[in-house]
């Protein structure tokens, strides 16, 4: 049995132009699955999406936008038995192929074949086979719709912590206090992490702080050296254990080499624009024996992973949702968002 008529959702036609607009409900295919949407967050990836236009790998306009999502089950394909409608559930932006390269080696991540899936600002969303069978979860109960959200960008930061070797009494550095920057706060907490944040602003420190960060660095003009000041805070101006970087701009990944300590790591997490070089210390790296690396994106495991952490209040779903709105409110959302807004993340509800 399928659904028929029309739904309200937000069109991305191109630079900076969304529009709320009525689009037909999603026909499903073979093993799919319709959600009606809970709640949908807004995030720093959207918000580039919405600078340029477009995505290289997500979306090309006009498309429908968006990608934290959860809701209720609205629908299901004859084939699907994991799921039945009224459930609640949460649903991945992404699933890999699970027989590339990658996949057998054990980097769902980085997946040849990774099947992306948008569409969270809208009344309805459809879930594809793939995404049906490998990160598809029914959430409990007492987590709200905006809660659950938050589970792809959790799981990316969980894998940056894993693949950076984050454990118990760790000096961990973060640079930058975004919604990306606070999730890594709070997650490095509940691995018995000591949290150092780095900041722009008096407003993002004191925020820091209420996440769990143990100390707070300004990084704004005449506050002088702040790697030294880093490694002050550490044991004999050792510098961190780990230094992560969460804004994505050159000049801040060059800064997290300077904070670390001998034999530590620097995890590159912020993307930053496409065609940016960045000049490093060669012999600083080679001297102090560094690990460098790079995370991107999420497995099924780190998916898992961040329900439950959400699911038991490891980590706060409520301080990561700083509002909510409509989806008719999401294009000034959006314009407020490009101004720097003080908002973390916006919980969308179509239903409002």
């Amino acid at each position: 049995m399928s659904m028929n008529g029309t739904m309200t959702a937000a069109v991305l036609h191109g630079k900076e132009d969304l529009r709320i607009e009525q689009v037909p409900i999603p026909k499903l295919q073979a093993g799919e699955v319709l959600i009606k949407v809970g709640a949908a967050l807004t995030c720093g990836t959207d918000l580039k999406v919405y600078r340029r236009g477009y995505h290289a790998r997500m979306l090309k306009p006009p498309a429908l936008f968006g990608h934290e999502v959860a809701g209720e089950v609205a629908e299901v394909d004859s084939g699907v038995k994991k799921f039945a409608k009224g459930m609640r559930v949460v649903a991945a932006n992404s699933a890999c192929c699970g027989a590339c390269f990658y996949c057998l080696h054990g980097q769902e991540n980085l997946c040849d074949d990774l099947l992306f899936n948008n569409g969270a600002y809208a009344q309805y969303i459809r879930i594809p086979q793939r995404i049906v069978e490998k990160n598809l979860l029914a959430i409990p109960s007492h987590l709200s719709f905006a809660a659950a959200a938050l589970v792809e960008p959790l799981a990316c930061v969980l894998l940056g912590l894993d693949q950076s070797g984050a454990k118990p009494d760790d000096t961990v550095a973060i640079i930058g206090a975004g919604p990306i920057g606070l999730m890594f706060v709070q997650a490095a907490k509940t691995r018995g992490c000591r949290v150092i944040s780095i900041v722009k602003h008096e407003q993002q420190a004191q925020m820091a702080k209420r996440f769990g960060a143990d100390e707070a660095i300004l990084m704004e003009a005449g506050n002088g050296d702040v790697a030294a000041q880093v490694r002050q805070l550490t044991e004999q101006n050792r510098g961190a254990d780990i230094v992560i970087e969460a804004v994505g701009r050159p000049e801040a990944w060059q800064q997290a080499i300077e904070m670390v300590r001998k034999g530590g790591t620097i995890n590159f997490f912020g993307g930053c624009a496409a065609g940016t070089k960045v000049e490093l210390d060669t012999n600083r790296i080679h001297y102090s024996g560094l690990r460098m690396l790079a995370t991107f994106h999420h497995t099924p495991h780190t998916i898992r992973e961040a329900l439950s952490l959400l699911a038991e209040n490891q980590v706060r779903s409520k301080d990561y949702i700083t509002g909510e709105a409509s989806l008719r409110e999401l294009p000034e959302v959006f314009r407020m968002m490009a101004d720097r807004g003080g908002a973390i993340k916006t919980a969308i509800l179509p239903g409002a």
